[in-house]
């Protein structure tokens, strides 16, 4: 198929299955730490509406909703009926059979972040407008978007009369966004049924372009770990007092100092494995004198750590764990000085270090024994997948095929996501959204006019179909 008739269609593609997408946008499944500002009787309307939008997968997949609000649904494989007829492969449970062949998890969520000013997005973020080459509104890149490709997927193979190989697991999760425990359990639930998974695939990475210098090709980047995530609070006690006679080194002036001792003091960089064969991988797409320099990047691992360091953003966030202060809080009263001070420090602990050893560091940054740590909550980075296995070169062959021009590379993922929750049940969990993202798009996702194109959106329903169609 030619570049232009793959084009159309995908085109076709997103532009039958958008007015579904729509739909799915206008429930206002907004997730929150506070349970009375969750919306409920929106999330019941999404999860009331998917048997209308896809009714071949309704009929033909088993459905159960996990800890409230979440779904997993079941689609059994050759090898799960092979099973119940007391043949090699998995039983009715899905277990894993003699041949050592796990089912496939595919994941999505369905809850979305606020949005801060309605009057800010060109077309209302609740409205599930479809324009001649959009989808617009909240959740379309993060993450409805992806859920209603799988589905839209598995629906035309299911017309097409097709049964997978492999039992095949869609689990859509409810409060990612706040991190939740959604995930957790669904992977519980799985672990308890004695259910190892083959390949986990859930968001993360994208179809980049402009994602890194001197390589014009987009970067189809398939995250193969994550960043720790971790929130500390800093606080410092103080005696207070009326703010006509403040003493020097009150509560908000200490706290205020060891903020910008972190400020000033960032972790060392380094650029770990995953990170190195990432630009080896690209190196082709760059021109011959760049190409020379990131196709030795084993050897040049030191000066490359520096270059990133320079770059600043995700370049340098990949090369260190990062510390931003993202909340302080004082005294109540404009004229009353404050008798407990706190920050918020939000972390992202890179591959190799610990949420122990990140602690640790901040402490001997800070150097002040009054300002005290704790720890909100927090994870270590999840476990390295390999490049090197079938489940990877699966999603490589997948990647080649809807989208051609694209370099696939693995990489370390920035922010966090639910697939971490499913590392204690395989040890294949990579994490990559099959939609093309400029920069402009990765800047929308939790921001304003967050949007998704209809060609797009095509493509990311023909990566599905391909690679479920595959197993």
């Amino acid at each position: 198929m030619s570049s232009s008739d793959a084009a159309q269609a995908a085109v076709a593609l997103g532009r039958a299955a958008a007015p579904k997408l729509a739909r799915l946008l206008t429930y206002r499944t907004v997730s929150s730490r506070v349970p009375e500002e969750v919306e409920e009787d929106q999330f019941e309307g999404f999860i009331a509406a998917l048997p209308d939008l896809f009714p071949r997968v309704s009929a033909a997949l088993q459905r159960e909703r996990v800890n409230g609000f979440g779904l997993l649904y079941r689609w059994e494989g050759q090898e799960g009926q092979e099973g119940q007829d007391g043949q090699e492969g998995q039983d009715a449970s899905g277990r894993t059979g003699a041949d050592g062949a796990g089912p496939v998890v595919l994941m999505a969520h369905y809850d979305v972040v606020p949005v801060e000013d309605p009057a800010r997005w060109e077309y209302p973020p609740f409205a599930g407008t479809v324009t001649d080459t959009t989808i617009e509104g909240r959740g379309t890149l993060d993450d409805k978007g992806a859920l209603a490709a799988v589905l839209e997927a598995a629906e035309q193979l299911l017309a097409q009369g097709f049964t997978p190989a492999r039992d095949i697991y869609f689990s859509f999760g409810n409060n990612e966004e706040t991190a939740g425990d959604t995930a957790a359990a669904a992977a519980a639930l799985l672990e308890a049924r004695g259910i190892r998974p083959w390949l986990v695939l859930d968001e993360g990475g994208a179809v980049a372009s402009g994602a890194f210098p001197f390589v014009s090709a987009p970067l189809a980047v398939v995250g193969v770990s994550e960043k720790g995530i971790l929130d500390v609070e800093l606080a410092v006690q103080d005696a207070g007092g009326h703010a006509s006679t403040p003493n020097r080194m009150g509560a908000t002036a200490r706290l205020a100092r060891a903020v910008v001792r972190l400020d000033r003091s960032p972790f060392p960089a380094s650029l770990p494995d995953v990170s190195v064969e990432m630009v080896q991988r690209l190196s082709g797409s760059a021109p011959l004198l760049p190409r020379l320099v990131l196709g030795n990047a084993a050897h040049l691992r030191g000066a490359l750590t520096k270059v990133f360091g320079l770059l600043g953003g995700e370049p340098n966030a990949m090369t260190r764990t990062t510390v931003a202060v993202t909340q302080l809080r004082g005294s109540k009263g404009s004229n009353v000085l404050a008798t407990r001070a706190t920050a918020n420090a939000n972390i992202r602990v890179a591959v190799g270090e610990t949420v122990e050893s990140t602690i640790a560091r901040l402490r001997s940054v800070i150097r002040d024994p009054r300002v005290t740590l704790r720890v909100v909550e927090g994870n270590d980075p999840a476990p390295v997948s390999a490049t090197d296995n079938a489940q990877f070169g699966l999603l490589e062959d997948t990647i080649r095929a809807v989208f051609p021009d694209a370099v696939p590379v693995p990489y370390i993922m920035l922010a966090g996501t639910d697939a971490r929750r499913f590392t204690s049940i395989c040890d294949a969990v990579y994490r990559f959204a099959p939609f093309r993202m400029s920069a402009a798009d990765r800047a929308s996702i939790h921001a304003d006019n967050e949007r998704l194109g209809i060609e797009t959106f095509g493509e990311g329903i023909a990566f599905y179909k391909a690679l479920m169609g595959a197993l």
